[in-house]
């Protein structure tokens, strides 16, 4: 078992995000999580990210708020608990358009080896 301290947790940028903070939860660090990271994402009122897409796909899950995901033009509210998946080259934006605090856990593996 590896057992990491949300004390512990340290924060990452994301690209193409905006008035958020990442703190990397689990994930690329010796003995930790061998085929994906976890990452918890609070994002600001009004912050988000995109558009853009990833060769692999990627899982949201909201914990607290929530976030619209939008995708070819169609916009889907998440509210606590509430998750999606996005797949390998979706394009995708979110927006925290409320104004409390949105924190999602994002899981996603890890990019491949060069």
């Amino acid at each position: 078992m590896h057992v990491k301290r949300f004390q512990d947790a340290q924060p990452y940028d994301a690209p193409n995000h905006w008035d958020v903070v990442g703190l990397r939860l689990q994930g690329f660090e010796e003995g930790g999580p061998t085929n994906q990271w976890v990452g918890l994402s609070q994002f600001l009122p009004g912050g988000g990210a995109g558009p853009d897409s990833t060769p692999f796909e990627k899982i949201y899950v909201v914990l607290e708020g929530e976030m619209t995901v939008i995708i070819d033009g169609k916009e889907t509210v998440l509210g606590k608990y509430d998750s999606c998946t996005i797949a390998p080259g979706e394009v995708r934006k979110i927006e925290n358009r409320s104004n409390l605090v949105c924190t999602m856990l994002v899981v996603i593996p890890y990019p491949p080896k060069a």
